[in-house]
């Protein structure tokens, strides 16, 4: 065997050791945050709603510690190179809506990382199926994390009803965030990027989907307090996307670049947030900022 097969299999062999010691200590730090989150809101059954809400300071509290955990612990086994761009501004007292262009699995860590006591804690709408998962599940009851359920657009083109009873169970889902200061955050994009996605869809845009405008423009209907929305811009140096490339310290380079766009007073203000008016104008809204996102991609792509 040569010796620059001998020296790759090496760098694989370490790769692959980086990757299963990146994965214990996600897990195990997420195991001990949860068990004592699950501890700390036992309180949360009293039918009390100052209980309620200062238990879910507490809950937020430990949740900025387990990032900022996993954060720290995987600086000497990764050693990233985070360049973050973020705005001056953003209250950790305060509500926002949140929302990223969509690359990997590995973008809910970096987000998180990045947001870490710079604004109140992410707090991602879930898919339903994924409540199935112990650790998920239990983030879910005790962060606030909510659960939706999306119907899909043959669904509800055949019973437009259903697109009624999405908005209502998603906007009472976000009234969880209003107990405590958070960030509710979605994925505009709804789905990972890829050139395939991209060319089915026929996307507007260079780097990144069409947004949808969802999850977000029902946040807002549930959540009277929030004014701004903080965006965040994510481009990685590779072009490996997969969880175990982050894992394994393959997806270390990455930029950040964060905004914060003020909600139109329309849109704040509206009268019926179940409407198709606000709706489109909530898309007005969100594709403007995606205009300016790819131009952030295009000047900000090489490292």
């Amino acid at each position: 065997m040569s010796f620059g097969k001998r020296l790759n299999g090496v760098r694989s062999l370490y790769k692959n050791i980086i990757g299963v010691l990146t994965v214990n200590t996600i897990i195990i730090i997420l195991s001990i945050g949860v068990i004592v989150l699950s501890i700390v809101c036992l309180p949360r059954v009293l039918p009390s709603k100052k209980i309620k809400k200062f238990i879910t300071g507490i809950a937020n509290g430990i949740g900025d510690i387990v990032v900022w955990t996993m954060k720290i612990s995987l600086i000497p086994l990764h050693r990233p190179n985070w360049m973050i761009e973020f705005p001056e501004g953003i209250s950790k007292k305060s509500w926002y809506l949140g929302t990223s262009n969509h690359m990997s699995w590995a973008d809910i860590f970096v987000l998180l990382f990045s947001a870490n006591y710079k604004a109140p804690l992410l707090k991602f709408f879930m898919k339903k199926q994924l409540r199935w998962i112990p650790l998920i599940y239990l983030v879910h009851k005790t962060i606030d994390m909510p659960f939706v359920n999306r119907h899909s657009r043959e669904e509800i083109t055949k019973n437009p009803n259903l697109k009624i009873i999405d908005f209502e169970n998603s906007r009472i889902a976000a009234k969880r965030f209003t107990r405590h200061p958070a960030t509710a955050f979605s994925f505009a994009e709804g789905t990972r990027f890829s050139d395939s996605k991209k060319a089915a869809m026929k996307s507007d845009y260079k780097n990144l989907l069409n947004p949808k405008i969802g999850a977000l423009a029902t946040a807002l209907a549930g959540m009277p307090m929030v004014s701004e929305l903080i965006d965040f811009t994510l481009i990685y140096e590779t072009d490996k996307r997969s969880a175990w490339a982050f894992a394994c310290g393959e997806m270390k380079n990455v930029k950040i670049i964060v905004k914060k766009y003020q909600i139109p007073i329309e849109l704040i203000n509206h009268h019926d947030k179940s409407s198709n008016d606000y709706r489109e104008l909530f898309k007005v809204f969100v594709d403007d900022i995606w205009e300016k996102k790819q131009l952030i991609i295009d000047q900000n792509s090489s490292f």
